[in-house]
């Protein structure tokens, strides 16, 4: 069983949902990179529930990094970040917990744990544990930002209400969409919130639960980050991001739109400008050959519908092996959009740091 991921700079994932506390250990980072309580709290606070469109589950999220940062800057060494879990509350999941809920890794996690796992709150599989991958993809934001390099992430999509997309061919505009919606709580580009939030609550008050779609941006990544087949830049930030639970898919650039598209009107025609040569258009998303070619990398995430919901469903007794049905209680999101969108964030700036180590080595990260 694997808990780590990258090669250059690694993140491993330890901790339960109900468990005494939660954690992660960023291993790799380069010396001299500034950590912050304000960069950190407010990429938690990002994360964090709010309103009755989400789990009424608040946990205040108080951190401790036990190694690697002495007097505010990483030392080089491993940094290892716990959050306490506070608020459980376990007995939601005690009259159920041998039933296998829809949608959720009860099942498989009883198959592989021979009925050993924590099933309070989901356990080890838990949405809870992304807080310490988001504390830590704040260390590695701060890191890219201070080399002109910055990532965001926007509702695009839900509930049948569309955002504006990020621009991916102008650097400048981009750059200021992702600084706008890293000012507000719900991250959308376009006046949509109201309405989005509208339809998110439609379906909580019918006990139900919806999905959507998700756009992230990387503006100011060099040309020649990544590798080509198997450490490729795109097959990596797949990999993370389909490791985060509630993403389903991932499509870069024009994506699956590439299916009606013709080599002559997606093809990304090159040009030079002041002697930095772009492309016209970004249908393949800022990646070519499985390396980064100095366009904004663009990508979209479908994020499911919360399985837990407060309806009836059909399930399976994982203790009898019989037929029975089950109504899951507990306290839980409708929707799971918002709060995700500083998960694929804090991921993908790790993916990032980890990325230009391998091309460049620790000198990169020297501030301009």
């Amino acid at each position: 069983m694997s808990n780590i991921l990258g090669k250059n700079i690694t993140l491993t994932l330890f901790g339960e949902s109900h468990g005494e506390a939660i954690g992660a250990v960023l291993d790799g980072m380069p010396c001299g990179i500034e950590v912050s309580d304000e960069t950190i709290s407010a990429a938690l606070a990002k994360r964090r529930p709010r309103g009755s469109n989400e789990t009424a589950r608040v946990e205040p999220d108080n951190y401790r990094i036990l190694s690697g940062v002495f007097n505010g800057f990483t030392t080089g060494e491993p940094i290892c970040i716990t959050i306490e879990n506070t608020n459980t509350r376990s007995v939601d999941y005690e009259a159920n917990r041998n039933l296998a809920r829809p949608s959720h890794a009860d099942y498989v996690s009883h198959i592989v744990h021979q009925g050993f796992e924590d099933w309070r709150g989901g356990g080890h599989f838990s949405g809870r544990l992304t807080a310490p991958i988001v504390a830590l993809g704040a260390i590695c934001s701060k890191a890219l930002e201070d080399i002109g390099i910055t990532v965001g992430t926007h509702i695009l999509a839900c509930g049948g209400v569309t955002d504006a997309p990020f621009n991916d061919t102008d650097e400048a505009v981009l750059k200021q969409q992702i600084d706008d919606i890293q000012k507000k709580s719900f991250p959308v580009i376009s006046d949509v919130e109201a309405v989005m939030t509208e339809a998110i609550d439609a379906v909580r008050r019918e006990r139900d639960s919806i999905g959507g779609v998700i756009q992230t941006a990387v503006t100011g990544l060099p040309a020649g980050v990544g590798e080509p087949w198997f450490g490729s830049l795109d097959g990596v930030l797949a990999n993370a991001m389909l490791s985060i639970g509630g993403i389903k898919g991932i499509e870069f650039g024009l994506g699956f739109g590439f299916k009606d598209a013709t080599g002559a009107t997606c093809n990304d025609a090159f040009y030079c400008n002041g002697g930095k040569v772009k492309t016209y258009t970004n249908n393949n998303g800022g990646i070519n050959g499985g390396y980064s070619n100095g366009m904004p990398v663009v990508f979209n995430c479908a994020v499911k519908p919360t399985p837990s919901i407060a309806r009836e469903q059909k399930t399976v007794d994982m203790a009898t092996g019989e037929n029975t049905t089950i109504c899951v209680t507990g306290r839980h999101d409708p929707a799971i959009i918002r709060r995700i969108c500083p998960v694929v964030t804090a991921m993908t700036a790790i993916v990032i740091c980890d990325a230009l180590k391998g091309a460049f080595s620790n000198s990169i990260f020297k501030k301009k």
